[in-house]
């Protein structure tokens, strides 16, 4: 397909990871500008990145690029994808496409009209989780019934969940509660701290009962992702084995105990180069040591599928998946704000 040509639009802490991945893969990815808001924010960052900015829409159209990057806060995601859909380009915005149900009934039937919108889910496509994925998919441990997941939130959990159980558009029922605990800070977005300070931080705990009896237990606190005293966790079951983070335990033809666990290999820069599990090789970087860490090698793959998918109408993300995952995170806030009652699915036009 050759390389892609995109527009970032948006200038916040999350569009940079798409900076980041235009600079590090300059023969996959051409980007034209950035477009920024006001005057002040567009110098900023072409002063700090190296990078052209622009507040003019119609320069970000002049260009005719092979896909969008809607990268804007949460609450303007909706209304930016579907503005640039509208201007008929091919969109890849951040996560969620909505919190909004009708918002997301919306974006379906624009779709259906033939506008084009993927979402960039990344996770499915970390080094790390491809391998676990595609362990679970060949059932060694039988088929995965029950998943505990402690390691990433809201929508990201969403799609993960379903890709292990494989639910499907399966109905779903959720149940839980927000608690709130007392935990000494270590680390945030931007510093270290060591002065013993404690800050009181949600943690959410909810259910997934799905139609067909398969379960998942969604335990999280956001300090996890950054904090040195907490730890992420995934653990998940079958009818043969069961898998805690990299570690598999499981019977084999003979009904024999076997354990044995994801090996990452890494490229002096940190990047994951290569995931083993006993002598097979479960994940191989297809982009050499580029510098980048998983979350942003995991986007660059569903970049790469953006100049197909604007030709063609090929997915990487499925946008059923996409509002699906959606539509449940829009449930896991309802039953958090309803403390203990049963949040039901109702169907929906993309199931």
């Amino acid at each position: 397909m050759g390389k892609s040509r995109f527009i970032i639009v948006g200038s916040g802490w999350r569009s940079m990871y798409y900076v980041r991945i235009a600079k590090a893969l300059p023969e996959m990815f051409e980007l034209c500008a950035m477009y920024c808001r006001t005057t002040e924010k567009a110098e900023k960052i072409a002063s700090e990145n190296n990078i052209h900015t622009t507040t003019s829409i119609e320069e970000c159209i002049s260009y005719n690029p092979d896909f969008v990057v809607v990268a804007v806060n949460k609450a303007s995601i909706y209304e930016v994808s579907k503005e640039w859909m509208g201007k008929g380009f091919a969109v890849l915005c951040e996560t969620p496409p909505s919190l909004k149900l009708e918002e997301l009934q919306d974006l379906w039937e624009m779709q259906e009209q033939g506008a084009k919108l993927q979402v960039a889910e990344q996770y499915f496509k970390y080094p790390s989780y491809i391998g676990k994925l595609n362990i679970l998919d060949s059932e060694l441990l039988g088929a995965p019934y029950n998943v505990t997941i402690r390691a990433i939130h809201d929508y990201h959990a969403a799609s993960i969940i379903r890709k292990i159980l494989h639910t499907g558009f399966e109905n779903v029922t959720i149940y839980g509660k927000k608690h709130i605990f007392p935990v000494t800070e270590t680390l945030t977005r931007y510093e270290s701290l060591f002065d013993g300070r404690v800050a009181d931080k949600e943690r959410d705990r909810l259910t997934f009962e799905f139609e067909n009896g398969k379960m998942a237990f969604y335990d999280f606190s956001s300090v996890q992702y950054r904090s040195t005293i907490r730890s992420l966790y995934m653990e998940v079951q079958g009818s043969r084995g069961e898998m805690v983070n990299e570690t598999f335990r499981y019977l084999d033809d003979k009904n024999m105990p076997h354990e044995t666990k994801i090996k990452i290999e890494k490229f002096e820069s940190g990047q994951i180069e290569n995931v083993t599990f006993g002598e097979k090789t479960i994940y191989q970087c297809p982009y050499g040591d580029c510098g980048l860490p998983e979350d942003e090698t995991a986007i660059a793959t569903l970049m790469a599928g953006m100049k197909e998918f604007s030709l063609t109408g090929k997915e990487v993300y499925p946008l059923a998946d996409a509002m699906q995952d959606a539509y449940i995170t829009i449930m896991m806030q309802q039953a958090l704000d309803n403390p203990n009652q049963e949040i039901k699915m109702q169907l929906q036009k993309w199931m």
